[in-house]
């Protein structure tokens, strides 16, 4: 009983998660306010990285780092959740990837945030109901979701604000239930879900 009470009040209480995609082009973030079943949109952007000249692939791990930090000071987040990197067919690719969720990572836990990693297709799928899912559909379901409006640079942050959400539907639905899987577990924990002919 008291871990259950325990999960309940983290669950209700009000706290800001922060989700971040890495990426050593583009490292897309979002932050959103939580509270119990509800979830507001704080703010969004991009950190962008491509269009630098003369930067060393060292130099931008520090820009990703300084900045993922500036945002930590700013909203002070109670939870860090970034998506995993998946597995390309370009090694040098992966490691440079590798490397931008690191220094990310880092920022999070040098201020003692836990973080939480998801693939991306766990959080298409949490998003768009879909782990295929397109971006273009995933920042449209984000938009109903938070209640904004589409734009070019909501299109490049909307990774980072799908791990956000993804990790406040995994957080928010923690509260445990009756144990067991499959058709009999879920009669029986949804009776109003049995149609009797």
């Amino acid at each position: 009983l008291s871990m259950l009470h325990f999960q309940l009040k983290k669950t209700m209480s009000k706290k800001i998660i922060m989700g971040v995609d890495p990426g050593t082009t583009i490292t897309g973030y979002g932050l959103l306010s939580c509270e119990g079943k509800q979830m507001k949109l704080l703010t969004y952007g991009v950190i962008r990285l491509g269009k630098l000249k003369d930067v060393t692939h060292a130099q931008k791990l520090k820009k990703i780092y300084d900045r993922i930090s500036g945002l930590v000071a700013e909203y002070k987040p109670d939870e860090f959740a970034i998506e995993a990197p998946f597995m390309g067919q370009n090694i040098q690719s992966m490691f440079k990837l590798g490397r931008a969720q690191g220094v990310a990572i880092a920022a999070a836990l040098a201020n003692d945030i836990p973080v939480a990693e998801y693939a991306p297709k766990k959080i298409k799928m949490a998003v768009a109901g879909n782990g295929s899912a397109s971006k273009e559909q995933v920042t449209r379901m984000l938009e109903t979701l938070l209640k904004f409006e589409y734009d070019e640079d909501v299109l490049d942050a909307s990774d980072g604000l799908a791990v956000a959400v993804c990790h406040f539907f995994q957080i928010s639905s923690a509260i445990p239930t009756t144990k067991g899987k499959g058709w009999d577990s879920f009669l029986a924990n949804n009776p109003d879900k049995i149609i009797k002919r």
